[in-house]
């Protein structure tokens, strides 16, 4: 049986759990970041007319830099210090919220969320790597990740409602600014309560790896992008193969350095290989899923942004509990199992979302949201706490920053995947649709494109064609939304058997 060695008992002082709260806060507002655009998407798109290419980078270019930059800012935070980086990477994320507050258009916009990607990549290794210094008893460490990952999965889920309050009185730009006051907090509390770590031992910072992993990660996402608008041409293909070619050098270069910025022998144990791997495979559902049943709320059932806020709030609430509640039930049942468990959950989830239909959409749509979040929500504290267990503690930010990326890159892979096959496949259905004769070429190109296009053309059209317009556009989304789901079914069963088969013999 694999196991971790296990410190001396120490138990956490009162300034230990303040210090917690001083970094779960901002957490909470980083992850919202991740998704905090679902419900602004109609807005930004009538004001700044991006194209549907454009549309996917502007929600996905921050969790892609995220995912990008997270191994890099890992390391970087053993070598400068993990405090430091932290409120470094606050200041950086308070700046940045405010340019892509004031952005005027598309291109202004994606590159703001870039930055912020940039400056948030420095919050999450920064702060699991501290907990995993703070908290040297077992349990208490198990319980301070389990409040991290609530706070990660909460913020994500709550982005949506709190975009809907902030969109009821504001414009769409002012979601970016709720950030501001929380890390400007973070800068004023972290000096005073949080301990600074570093590995006094760790050597000089590969500038190249971390091009390679920024650069591997974009081609692939762009490559899958531009399938999904164009279908397969070269530029897909190269772009690609680009990124795979960059990952294989990227590989081959960890193997040859002193101080690579990846520790493949982290990946040799096969409890944290199966860890990160069900961490990408989770993420790549719920993350994805839930940008379309945000537009599937607004665009199709026709709710206010705060409406739709208000539905998808009890995944939060979902995702909190569960968290909450792991490090019990791992107390009473094998951590394989209560993961096993929670898979399956999520797998009749996700086979619910699929019998979405008008007229009696809300309470199935309700149904499996709660069955998805409190399936899926053991996932993250149980791999995380696996992963810091099983690594050194001088190597605390590295392996921070490996589970993270893992949970970014899957989120950011399962809005990409999941976004490109809802795109092809609406394109596809809305060209073979039998539309009435008389829409004017400008407005039935976008039409067919997204569905905020054809929403936006319906509205410039008499009633006459924009009803069979809408009727159609609701049709294929329907369809898109079914097919995200199942291939949101085969990655949940895939954790599911990558749990059975290589965590039995982890304790």
């Amino acid at each position: 049986m694999y196991a971790a060695t296990s410190p001396a008992t120490h138990r956490a002082s009162p300034r230990d759990w303040l210090a917690l709260a001083v970094i779960a806060v901002p957490c909470l507002v980083y992850a919202m970041d991740l998704t905090v655009l679902n419900l602004a998407v109609p807005h930004l798109a009538l004001d700044l007319a991006p194209s549907a290419a454009q549309l996917l980078w502007i929600i996905d270019i921050y969790g892609f830099m995220v995912a990008g930059a997270l191994m890099l800012m890992g390391t970087l935070g053993d070598r400068i210090g993990r405090r430091k980086l932290l409120l470094i990477g606050a200041a950086a994320f308070a700046v940045a919220s405010v340019l892509a507050a004031m952005a005027r258009s598309a291109e202004q916009l994606i590159l703001a969320r870039a930055l912020l990607g940039l400056a948030g990549a420095t919050l999450a290794p920064s702060t699991l790597s501290l907990i995993r210094n703070i908290f040297l008893d077992d349990r208490e460490r198990t319980f301070a990740i389990g409040v991290w990952i609530a706070c990660f999965s909460s913020g994500a889920a709550l982005g949506p409602l709190v975009g809907g309050v902030i969109l009821t009185y504001f414009w769409w730009g002012a979601v970016f600014l709720a950030a501001v006051p929380v890390m400007l907090l973070l800068l004023i509390a972290g000096p005073l309560l949080l301990p600074e770590f570093r590995d006094e031992k760790a050597g000089r910072l590969d500038i190249v790896s971390a091009l390679q992993s920024v650069t591997a990660v974009l081609a692939l996402v762009y490559g899958m992008k531009r399938i999904a608008e164009h279908g397969p041409d070269l530029e897909a293909g190269a772009a690609l193969a680009l990124g795979l070619v960059v990952i294989g050098f990227f590989v081959a270069r960890q193997k040859r350095l002193a101080d690579p910025m990846i520790d493949l022998a982290l990946f040799a144990h096969p409890g944290i290989g199966a860890a990160l791997a069900i961490n990408v495979l989770a993420m790549m559902g719920v993350m994805g899923i839930f940008v379309f049943i945000s537009q599937y709320l607004q665009l199709v059932l026709g709710m206010s942004p705060l409406e739709a806020g208000l539905w998808t709030a009890p995944s939060g609430v979902c995702f909190a509990i569960g968290s909450m509640a792991t490090p019990r039930l791992v107390r009473r049942w094998r951590a394989v199992d209560v993961l096993s468990v929670g898979l399956v959950a999520a797998i009749f989830g996700f086979l619910l979302l699929t019998q979405l239909r008008a007229e009696a959409s809300l309470p199935v749509l309700m149904g499996a949201i709660v069955l998805m979040c409190l399936g899926l929500s053991p996932a993250g504290t149980i791999t995380t706490d696996l992963v810091m267990r099983l690594a050194p503690p001088e190597r605390a930010g590295a392996a921070s920053g490996i589970s993270e990326t893992s949970f970014e890159f899957g989120g950011a892979i399962g809005i990409a995947s999941l976004g490109s096959l809802v795109a092809g496949s609406y394109r596809l259905s809305m060209e073979g649709a039998a539309l009435p004769a008389g829409i004017p070429a400008t407005l039935l190109e976008p039409a067919q494109r997204t569905l905020d296009g054809a929403v936006t053309a319906a509205a410039k059209l008499p009633e006459a064609l924009a009803t069979p317009l809408l009727q159609a556009a609701h049709g294929a989304f329907s369809h898109a939304i079914d097919l995200a789901a199942l291939a949101c079914v085969a990655s949940a069963v895939l954790a599911l058997i990558v749990a059975r088969t290589r965590l039995t013999r982890v304790r």
